[in-house]
């Protein structure tokens, strides 16, 4: 597990850029009823935790991908934290749209990739894992090798682990929810009953609150 796993939970329960009420549940796009939600786009808004992060990613890719040749960042949600990643590393940075635009030159990478590069992917959140890994498929299309893919937080649904041990790309997190569980107990966020729903819908997240 990251050495920043639970620091970098802490910070996001507390600009509340992770929610939890397991009372009181969201509703997902998907439909799916959720105690959680994750929106780490907030953490732009707080130069200390924009920092932090951006200096783990940092870290992380100079422990793991010293190589690498251009950072890619997830569009939206990562784009920004993904741009910051490389100024600091002084790489390259492109981004990858969910879908090519519909004028232009209907780009579905923006930047300048050459092929043969190799790539490091920059994500906010992994949840299912699909949106993802569509953008690895499109680097790989433009004849680039996707070294990994950093994000900074992870629900660690199974599907997710699967479709990443699949696709053959190497995930790392900076924390998860597991974690995020811990830091919330520790902090006085959630009580001992709430744990207990927090623990039940990550085993079934589809059919939980039915």
């Amino acid at each position: 597990m990251s050495q920043y796993a639970v620091d970098v939970a802490k910070q996001l329960l507390n600009i509340k850029a992770i929610k939890l009420q397991p009372q009181n549940p969201f509703t997902w796009a998907s439909g799916w009823k959720s105690p959680i939600y994750c929106d780490n786009r907030k953490a732009l808004s707080y130069p200390e935790v924009r920092n932090y992060i951006k200096t783990a990613f940092a870290q992380l890719a100079k422990e793991k991908y010293a190589n690498v040749d251009v950072i890619a960042g997830v569009a939206t949600g990562a784009i920004a934290q993904g741009a910051l990643v490389a100024d600091l590393l002084g790489k390259p940075f492109v981004y990858v749209r969910s879908a090519p635009k519909d004028h232009g030159l209907a780009n579905l990478i923006e930047g300048d990739l050459k092929a043969g590069q190799k790539v490091l992917v920059i994500e906010d959140l992994i949840s299912t894992g699909s949106s993802s890994l569509k953008a690895v498929d499109a680097l790989r299309n433009a004849q680039c090798e996707v070294v990994g893919m950093l994000a900074i937080f992870t629900y660690g649904f199974p599907v997710a682990e699967e479709a990443f041990k699949t696709a053959k790309v190497e995930l790392t997190t900076l924390s998860n929810y597991q974690e995020m569980i811990g830091a919330a107990v520790e902090t006085g966020y959630v009580t001992s009953d709430d744990v207990a729903k927090l623990q039940e819908w990550r085993k079934n997240p589809a059919e939980w609150g039915k």
